[in-house]
C-alpha cells in the first residue's frame, strides 16, 4: 500500500499542554511522511482551541482541523475536580461528536491515534474497524509508570505519597513516592480511578506513540519493549517518535522584547516563565521577583497575577506600576536589567534567542523539550501533573538542571535560594557543565528526527504496521467472497 494514500484522524485534546504536541505530530505525518491527516479538536466554552491554532500559523496551511462543537460539562463534574478529570470527562462526552464527523467524512480515515486522555475513544475505532494508537506527549518513564500503575493498584496498600521505598516499575529507575505525578496523589479521588483505567487501556491499543526519543531515554525505552515483567502488561508496541515541539515562527517586524534580547551578550537572559497553567502564590511571587533582583542576571519574566488573584489582584501597588504582589519599585529597578511580559510569551522565539542562557520552568514536558532543542540548561520548578517526576529526570538523570531543595508545590522558595540557582545555571561552572550537556541533548534530538534518524525511523514503523493491519483487513474482507 502507498503510505500517501493513508488517512489518520487524530482526536486532539483541549489545553496547549496536550494540543500542541498533537498538533505537532499530524504536522510531521503530513509533511515528512506524506500522510493525510485529519485533526478533530474537542472544544468547550472554557478553552476556546480555535484562537490557541492561531498561534502556530504554520498548521493551518498543511493540515484539516475539525473543531468539534463546544462541550458543557459543567453538570457533570464534582465542585473541586482535577483538570485530569475534567478533560477525561470532556474527552467521554465528545465521543457522540467524534463519531458522527469521522462517519460524515467523504473518505473515512484507515487509523485513530488518540490522546492518552482519550483512549475511550477506542470503541470508536473498533465500529469503525481502524488500526488505533495512543499518542503520549510525555516521557517513556511516565507511560511506564502508567502502565504500571494498575498493579501497584492491587499489590500495594494506602498511599503512595505514604510508602516508605520508591516504587519498582520493572527494568525502569524507581519512582520517589514524593515524585509520583498528581493523579497518584489520592487513591480515593476520581482522578486515580481514571488513570488506572486508562493504564489498563494503552494495552488495548495498537501501540504507543510517545514524544520522546532513543537516546534520551534509551533504558527506560527497552524495558517497555523488551523487559519480560514489564511486557506481560504492555503488550504492545511502543514507538519513540519526538521531539516534537513547535517551530520557530517569523514574526515578521521585531517586537521591543526581541529588540531587547537582541541588545544582550550572549547566553546572558534567564527566561522565567511557568506554561499557561502554572500560577504562584503572592508571597512565592515576591520571593521570586527579589531571587532575579539579587541574582544581578538579566531575565525576561512571563508575571501572571497569582493563585490569590482577585479583582485587587492586579492592581498597580506603587508609582511606577508595579503590581502588589511584587515588590515596591521593583518595574523601575529592573528596568536595564530584565523585561517583565504580562501573561503571554512567545516562548519557542525566547528560548531559540542566542542571548538565552537559562529558563526556570515548571518542567511540563513540552517546555522541556523546547528547552533542549535549542540547548538551554534549566531550574525546575514543578507544580503539577508529571512534572516532578519530570524535574527528578532533568537534574538527577540528564544532569541539565538544577532544583529547589523544597517542593515549590507545598512550600516558598526562598529568594536566597532563587539568587543560588539562577547564578549557578548562569554563572557558576556547574552551569557550563550542564549548558554543553544541554547542546549535546540538542544534537541527539535533532538527529534522531532527521531521515534514517530513530524517531523518524520510528514514524515508518508506525505506518508500516498501520499498513499490515489494513492489507490484512482486505484480506480477510475478500476471503469472505
Amino acid at each position: 500500500m502507498d503510505s500517501s494514500k493513508l488517512h489518520f484522524a487524530i482526536v486532539a485534546c483541549p489545553g496547549m499542554g496536550h494540543l500542541i504536541p498533537e498538533l505537532m505530530l499530524a504536522e510531521r505525518l503530513v509533511t515528512h511522511h506524506h500522510i493525510q491527516v485529519t485533526v478533530l479538536v474537542v472544544t468547550t466554552h472554557s478553552w476556546p482551541s480555535q484562537s490557541q491554532i492561531l498561534h502556530l500559523p504554520n498548521v493551518a496551511k498543511t493540515l484539516h482541523v475539525i473543531y468539534l462543537p463546544p462541550l458543557d460539562i459543567s453538570g457533570l463534574l464534582d465542585p473541586g475536580a482535577t483538570y485530569v478529570t475534567q478533560i477525561v470527562v470532556m474527552m467521554r462526552e465528545a465521543r457522540p461528536a467524534i463519531r458522527s464527523t469521522i462517519s460524515s467524512m467523504n473518505r473515512r480515515p484507515d487509523a485513530l491515534i488518540v490522546d492518552l486522555l482519550g483512549t475511550e475513544s477506542f470503541v470508536i475505532a473498533d465500529e469503525f474497524d481502524m488500526p488505533k494508537y495512543v499518542y503520549i506527549p510525555s516521557t517513556a518513564w511516565f507511560t511506564a509508570l502508567t502502565f504500571y500503575c494498575p498493579v501497584f493498584d492491587k499489590e500495594l496498600k494506602g498511599q503512595y505519597v505514604d510508602q516508605s521505598d520508591p516504587l519498582a516499575v520493572p527494568g525502569c529507575t524507581p519512582v520517589r513516592p514524593e515524585d509520583v505525578v498528581e493523579p497518584m496523589l489520592d487513591r480515593n479521588d476520581q482522578t486515580y480511578r481514571e488513570y488506572v483505567r486508562m493504564g489498563i487501556e494503552f494495552s488495548q491499543s495498537d501501540g504507543i506513540l510517545i514524544n520522546t526519543w532513543n537516546d534520551l531515554e534509551c533504558s527506560t525505552l527497552r524495558a517497555l519493549r523488551q523487559n519480560e515483567t514489564l511486557q506481560s502488561v504492555v503488550k504492545v508496541p511502543v514507538y519513540a517518535v519526538g521531539p516534537l515541539t513547535r517551530p520557530v515562527q517569523s514574526s515578521g517586524s521585531p517586537s521591543e522584547l526581541s529588540k531587547w534580547l537582541h541588545m544582550q551578550p550572549g547566553e546572558s537572559v534567564i527566561y522565567v516563565s511557568f506554561g499557561s497553567g502554572g500560577l504562584l502564590s503572592a508571597e512565592q511571587m515576591t520571593e521570586l521577583a527579589w531571587g532575579l533582583e539579587l541574582s544581578r542576571q538579566r531575565f525576561v519574566w512571563v508575571v501572571r497575577p497569582p493563585i490569590e488573584g482577585s479583582a485587587d489582584a492586579s492592581r498597580n501597588g506603587s508609582e511606577d506600576g508595579t503590581p502588589d504582589y511584587l515588590p515596591d519599585g521593583f518595574l523601575t529597578r529592573a528596568h536595564n536589567v530584565g523585561v517583565v511580559v504580562p501573561h503571554w510569551a512567545p516562548q519557542v522565539e525566547i528560548l531559540s534567542h542566542p542571548s538565552i542562557g537559562g529558563f526556570l520552568s515548571h518542567c511540563g514536558w513540552n517546555s522541556n523539550l523546547e528547552s533542549i532543542v535549542h540547548g538551554v540548561p534549566m531550574i525546575a520548578w514543578p507544580l503539577y501533573a508529571e512534572q516532578r517526576l519530570n524535574a527528578t529526570m532533568l537534574t538527577e538523570e540528564m544532569r541539565v538542571a538544577v532544583r529547589p531543595r523544597v517542593s515549590p508545590a507545598k512550600e516558598v522558595v526562598r529568594r536566597e535560594e532563587i539568587e543560588r540557582m539562577v547564578r549557578s545555571v548562569m554563572e557558576s561552572k556547574e552551569g557550563k557543565v550542564m549548558r554543553e550537556k544541554m547542546k549535546e541533548l540538542k544534537y541527539s534530538a535533532e538527529k534522531a528526527l532527521k531521515k534514517d534518524g530513530s524517531s523518524y525511523n520510528s514514524l515508518c514503523e508506525v505506518i508500516k504496521d498501520c499498513e499490515v493491519r489494513l492489507e490484512s483487513k482486505k484480506a480477510k474482507v475478500g476471503s469472505q467472497y
